[in-house]
């Protein structure tokens, strides 16, 4: 059985033997209250998906470990409860509910959260910001506007009802609600008031604009000097998420320009900036912020770039390394309207998205920066190369590559060639075998080609490839030749007497790696074709005449 951020198992000797681990048991049991809940499956053992036949529980067990999380846990709720399998075998399970409200601690004071499929610690100084993400969640369905459920805006209630109708991402069965019915699907009413969600969504003006917060967005422009020359607001609150996402694509007229590049005998344009980036992007900005923070939506533009700055910080787990492979939701209600509307890709793919159409227009990857009070994205004017546009076309057309493959081609052709950290630190990967899950097929393909191994490993575009295609890359001595990296060595020390690792780096290409290098280095002093002396940082290599 997969474990993930709602789900574990364990073995039932984890409850049976003589002395149970019952404080780890407690840690688990707070991860999962201070994140989203989950269940404990006690009584399957790893690697297995279905317990031992025959395998009862012991009488008393339940209660027994239901007292002593409560003994253990602060802030914790735990329902255990005994469950008859296909194959006639009991488990337990536990089931821990959410805390919306508080944060969940063990009973000596340590705080913990479920992120993927890990439990992860929460420092002191995280905890204002979960503290935060729960109130957030707690936002979406509160109703302490005490607004009827039948105050709603008619227009904005109909277009919402069409809006379900077109969308090929929702199911017949919901189609089929009434309005009524389609505003208690989405949690946009509670009882008899409409929720914030509601109120945010299909709800009136003079109503909505006495949320906390409802969101309000500046586009400015900037000039060379970084004077303001243009500014527009959305501020009224007449609008709700998805008619501020149109007014802001239809209002500026800078999502329009562009550059051309010759494409054969024909001419393509090429965006300035993506729409499909920038609606992404706003869309983020909309459905991630914590709405119980105060701030603007701000969208600059500049001569060179385009800065999104979204108040909050980022979900308590996800970083600016790893937010292509971590999603947890903050505000999930309003995530799955927002997807549901095709208005944004499903949790967790968008970013990916957002890397595939630039790298595919040669643009450099977003930048993400993390500050004290609010998160900026920024997506860079200039291409990179022109030609990895065509480049990538091409190939794409003929192989359909995959999401992740066009990420990792439009990297490589970037920079010609990547090792295999470059790679990683790039992307953030957290595994070493995560690496072979972005390049796909690839080296199937023998489109990217690789030399050296585990951590030497570098990537590099198939040169039959580069020809046919056409490609005009950038030439570097990334992926020089074994022969023609000795014979550069041998060449410099020739010249130069008794030279350093570094003063050899420096003058035959930095941009060579310097494991490969002194990799090589080695290799012609065990050949007996160079000499060195000294040890560490004073080694001299020399050639011995």
């Amino acid at each position: 059985m997969i474990e993930n951020e709602k789900f574990d198992i364990k073995s039932l000797r984890a409850l049976t033997k003589t002395n149970p681990d019952w404080g780890e048991l407690a840690k688990d049991c707070v991860c999962f209250a201070n994140a989203t809940g989950g269940k404990l499956i006690f009584g399957i053992e790893d690697g297995e998906d279905t317990p031992p036949v025959g395998q009862k529980i012991p009488n008393g067990l339940a209660a027994k470990l239901q007292k002593q999380m409560q003994n253990r846990t602060i802030n914790v709720s735990v329902i255990p409860q005994v469950i008859t399998t296909e194959n006639g075998a009991e488990v337990l399970e536990l089931l821990i509910q959410r805390n919306a409200s508080s944060i969940a601690s063990t009973s000596n004071g340590r705080y913990y959260m479920r992120v993927d499929d890990d439990c992860k610690p929460v420092p002191p100084d995280e905890l204002p910001r979960l503290l935060a993400d729960k109130g957030a969640f707690v936002w979406e369905t509160h109703t302490f506007l005490k607004i009827s459920r039948n105050d709603y805006d008619p227009q904005k209630l109909e277009q919402f009802y069409l809006d379900v109708q077109n969308s090929e991402r929702i199911s017949s069965f919901v189609k089929e609600k009434t309005p009524q019915e389609l505003l208690e699907h989405y949690f946009m009413v509670s009882g008899q008031y409409l929720t914030n969600l509601g109120v945010l969504w299909v709800g009136m003006r003079e109503h909505r604009a006495k949320l906390l917060y409802a969101p309000s967005i500046q586009f400015i422009k900037y000039d060379e000097h970084e004077q303001k020359v243009n500014k527009l607001l959305w501020d009224d609150y007449s609008s709700n998420p998805k008619e501020l996402i149109a007014s802001i694509m239809n209002d500026v007229a800078d999502w329009k320009e562009g550059i051309e590049i010759a494409d054969g005998i024909f001419r393509k344009n090429i965006s300035n900036y993506d729409e499909a980036v920038i609606r992404e992007l706003i869309a983020n900005a909309l459905v991630h912020r914590p709405y119980t923070t105060r701030g603007d939506v701000f969208i600059n533009l500049f001569p060179d770039r385009l800065e999104i700055h979204n108040p909050g910080m980022l979900p308590l787990g996800v970083t600016p390394n790893n937010i292509l492979h971590k999603s947890i939701q903050r505000n999930p209600h309003l995530a799955k309207v927002f997807y549901d509307l095709k208005l944004m890709e499903k949790e967790g793919s968008g970013y990916d998205k957002i890397y595939e159409a630039l790298l595919s227009s040669g643009k450099p990857i977003p930048e993400l920066e993390e500050n004290d009070d609010r998160v900026k994205v920024t997506i860079r004017k200039r291409i990179v190369n022109k030609h990895v546009i065509q480049f990538i076309e091409k190939v794409n057309a003929e192989f359909q590559l995959r999401s992740k493959e066009i990420i990792s081609l439009g990297l490589i052709a970037q920079s010609t060639s990547l090792t295999a950290i470059e790679f990683s630190t790039i992307l953030g990967l957290p595994e070493k075998d995560a690496t072979r899950l972005w390049l796909g097929r690839l080296i199937e393909f023998k489109l990217v080609k690789s030399k050296g191994k585990t951590k030497g490993t570098t990537y590099f575009i198939d040169p039959s490839v580069l020809k046919k295609h056409e490609f005009k890359g950038k030439t570097n001595l990334k992926v020089i030749p074994t022969h023609r990296l000795d014979a550069l060595i041998i060449e410099d020390l020739s010249r130069f007497d008794k030279s350093a690792f570094g003063e050899i780096h420096q003058r035959i290409g930095k941009e060579i790696p310097q494991r490969t290098l002194r990799y090589q280095l080695n290799q012609l002093v065990e050949a007996g074709e160079i000499k060195k002396e000294g040890e560490k940082r004073g080694t001299k290599y020399f050639i011995d005449n």
